[in-house]
């Protein structure tokens, strides 16, 4: 990494570099097929995650639900190729590329610029001592983009999530939470990322901000042809977006469908819990 110029004049000079092409709404944006993921060794082998097939297509929303250790999380890691010390087998394909098999550097040039993550609290993985524009420009100019495309990319991106551009000149700790959570989501658009992963995106947030969040990552895919991928333990909140749902539970897929089908008559005993633990009006 550079060392730190608290600047907001550009850094870089010259043309864009990466620029991927977005999936056609009727192709495959990412597709699992037989993942499990384990740790340990010999007799001592524990399966962390399985998950026998995912499609997931551009502008369609997949939700993983399940409850702490289910294997929601390391599903995605696994989807970013971040699984460092774990077995990992299968195949994960984005685009004509298995990010199981795929080299360090290949992931580096991936992340960010094709698959993008959006964590439950991105205050805390946001660089505290940099401005939110030298911030957005780092990644940028990461992957290749600078210049004048750079003030292009980052002020559409800005007006989609709906942020003023002089927040660009605030640090962290100066945004409240629901912003942290827009920015995060407009580095991802800079980017044009084919798909996005949001662990948790809504649960650090108060009931109110929540729903804008969901909101906006509704109208993106909608609007971009982004394939999000959104991981929660609560029924309520993927509700309000998904087209399809998986259930895990201790590694493990026990349901797995349409929204509409999961949610009206989940066959699985598990999925019955979760949607009974959602509270209503009243209680």
């Amino acid at each position: 990494m550079r060392p730190h110029r608290d600047s907001d004049g550009d850094e870089d000079s010259g043309t864009a570099g990466i620029v991927s092409g977005r999936p056609r709404p009727d192709r495959s944006a990412l597709t699992v097929t037989d993942l499990q993921v384990r740790v340990g060794d010999g007799d001592d082998v524990r399966l962390l995650a399985s998950l026998p097939h995912l499609d997931v297509r551009a502008g369609a929303c997949v939700a993983i639900v399940g409850e702490s250790g289910s294997g929601k999380s390391t599903t995605l890691h696994a989807m970013l190729g971040l699984t460092d010390g774990l077995r990992v087998s299968g195949r994960i394909m984005l685009g004509d590329t298995d990010v199981v098999s795929a080299p360090e550097k290949t992931l580096n040039t991936l992340r960010g610029a094709r698959i993008a993550l959006i964590s439950q609290s991105p205050q805390s993985s946001l660089n505290p001592t940099m401005r939110l524009g030298t911030l957005i420009r780092r990644v940028l100019a990461r992957h290749g983009i600078r210049g004048t495309e750079v003030r292009q990319r980052t002020d559409d991106a800005l007006r989609d999530v709906m942020l003023d551009p002089d927040l660009l000149r605030r640090y962290p700790h100066q945004i409240s939470g629901g912003q942290a959570q827009r920015f995060a989501i407009a580095m991802a658009v800079a980017l044009r990322a084919d798909v996005v992963l949001a662990d948790e995106p809504t649960s650090a947030l108060d009931v109110t901000v929540q729903a804008a969040v969901l909101q906006l990552l509704d109208r993106l895919r909608a609007e971009h042809g982004i394939a999000l991928v959104l991981v929660s333990h609560d029924l309520a909140v993927v509700s309000r977006i998904a087209d399809h749902i998986v259930v895990m539970r201790h590694g493990h897929v026990v349901e797995s469908g349409p929204a509409t089908d999961v949610l009206a008559a989940p066959s699985a005993d598990y999925t019955g819990e979760l949607l009974a633990a959602v509270p209503t009006l009243g209680e």
